[in-house]
């Protein structure tokens, strides 16, 4: 199965980690096929990109995932926010990730 990590960016400075973390712990799980937006920001020119340039990537990539796995503070997060309602109306299984 393929996840799709959704959680807060804009604004958390240690956000890489937070979805690099979230990643550690889904492979300890046993899920290997991980994408993870939080990469995007290596490849993409973050001056010229702008946010909903960004989302708009991030609901491509959804479709290529068959869950999408929150992140904790992924309600205070404008983008995650819009991730869970693309993930529900494509009706794919959604995970909560504690803390």
């Amino acid at each position: 199965m393929r996840v799709y990590l959704s959680g807060p960016i804009t604004g958390v400075e240690n956000y890489r980690d937070n979805f690099r973390n979230a990643a550690e712990r889904l492979r300890a799980d046993g899920i290997m096929d991980i994408i993870n937006p939080a990469e995007l920001c290596e490849v993409l020119p973050l001056e010229s990109t702008t946010w909903e340039e960004y989302l708009s990537i991030d609901l491509h990539l959804i479709d290529l995932a068959q869950c999408l796995v929150l992140l904790p503070g992924w309600r205070e997060s404008k983008g995650a926010q819009r991730e869970y309602g693309y993930a529900l109306a494509k009706d794919l299984m959604i995970w909560e990730m504690d803390e």
